[in-house]
Order: C-alpha cells, then sequence, then structure tokens
C-alpha cells in the first residue's frame, strides 16, 4: 500500500506538471503560433530542466498536438460546457456563439481565438498538425449545425434556413471579430458582432422563439 501511494503521488505530480507545461504552451501559442513552441523555453520558463519536460513530450511535434487537444479541452470548458445546460436548438446556438464571443472578451487564450491564430499558421501545410486542427473545426461546425437543424426542425427557425450557411455567417462574424479585437486592441468590435450575431438569429429565427430568446 505504501510503495502505491508513493506511485499515485508521483504520478499526480508528473500530471500536475504536465498540465502546468501545456497551460502555459496554449497561452503563448494563442499570441505566436505553434511554430515558435520550444521545450527548452518552456521549460526555462517554468523553472523545470530540459529532460524532464522531455518525458512528458518527447518530441516537438508531439508537443504542438498535445497543446492542441489541451486547448481544445480548455475551450469546451469555457463555452461548450455552459451552453450544453441551455435547451437543444436556437437557445444553444446562440449561447454556444455569445460563448465563443465571451471568452475572446474575457481572454481565456490571451492571444485571442486559439484556434484562428494557429489555424493562420497550417491551413495550407498538410500533416498532423494541419489534421488535428481540421478535425477540431469540424467537430465544433457540426456542434453547431446540429443546433442549427434542431431549431428548425422544432419549428424555431424558418423552414427555408439552410444550417450549413448559417454557421458559416455566425463562424465568418467571430472570426472577423477576433481579427479586428487583436489588430486593433478594441474590446467595442466584440459589441458589434455580439449584436450581429443576434440580428442574424432574429432574421432567420420565427417569430415566436426570437421573443421566448431575446424577449421581443
Amino acid at each position: 500500500m505504501e510503495c502505491e501511494s508513493r506511485t499515485d503521488g508521483r504520478l499526480e505530480r508528473g500530471n500536475a506538471k504536465r498540465r502546468a507545461i501545456l497551460d502555459r504552451a496554449v497561452d503563448l501559442a494563442s499570441i505566436s503560433g505553434l511554430d515558435g513552441l520550444s521545450i527548452g523555453k518552456l521549460a526555462a520558463e517554468l523553472g523545470i530542466s530540459k529532460s524532464g519536460a522531455l518525458l512528458h513530450f518527447g518530441s516537438k511535434l508531439e508537443l504542438q498536438l498535445d497543446v492542441i487537444t489541451h486547448a481544445a479541452e480548455r475551450f469546451g470548458r469555457a463555452v461548450i460546457a455552459p451552453a450544453a445546460e441551455q435547451p437543444v436548438g436556437l437557445p444553444r446556438l446562440w449561447y454556444l456563439t455569445d460563448g465563443w464571443l465571451h471568452h475572446i472578451e474575457i481572454e481565456t487564450f490571451p492571444g485571442g481565438c486559439f484556434f484562428s491564430t494557429v489555424g493562420a499558421e497550417f491551413n495550407s501545410r498538410p500533416g498532423r498538425i494541419h489534421d488535428a486542427l481540421a478535425k477540431i473545426h469540424n467537430r465544433w461546425s457540426n456542434l453547431l449545425e446540429q443546433q442549427a437543424v434542431a431549431a428548425r426542425e422544432a419549428g424555431q427557425l424558418r423552414p427555408d434556413v439552410v444550417a450549413e450557411r448559417l454557421v458559416f455567417e455566425l463562424d465568418a462574424l467571430i472570426r472577423h471579430a477576433n481579427m479586428h479585437r487583436q489588430l486593433h486592441d478594441s474590446r467595442k468590435v466584440l459589441g458589434h458582432a455580439r449584436e450581429a450575431v443576434r440580428d442574424l438569429l432574429t432574421r432567420v429565427g420565427t417569430e415566436a422563439a426570437v421573443r421566448e430568446l431575446f424577449g421581443e
């Protein structure tokens, strides 16, 4: 039992150290991208040895892939989990998009939207990082599209609304707001984006559903 306790303690400390490295790496990558990440630099910033950090990842590529997964988990806790408490359909679609804006606003990642930053690096570069980012983007788009379809089937959206196009427009609005926020250091644009998202959902939503959601 004593041996198991010592083993569990070492494992817990190792996991905590790995999380600390990933937390710092995600923050840095949201600002300057994945290419600039260095195991040595991260180790120095966190006051640990490079060899110790290497034990957790093995290579820069594995670090980059783990950073992407860690960022997705952080985004999930900040945006997806709270929205999941809302009713399926238009309410959840609104809370997902508004939560995305809010997470940019409160700087869940110091560089704004992590996936916009690293996506710009790897959109046209084939490989495992590109594929990992594409998979996460597809998963997010599918989540939004599922809610749009559910909203249309529940009579919350007009029957002629194309879910895929609606999601494209929502995505474009928020990504542009994130870019403008980072370029001009202006929070005002996030308010404009929130109003634009709300206006878009009001235009495609049925009167009763919009009134229930927004009180109009």
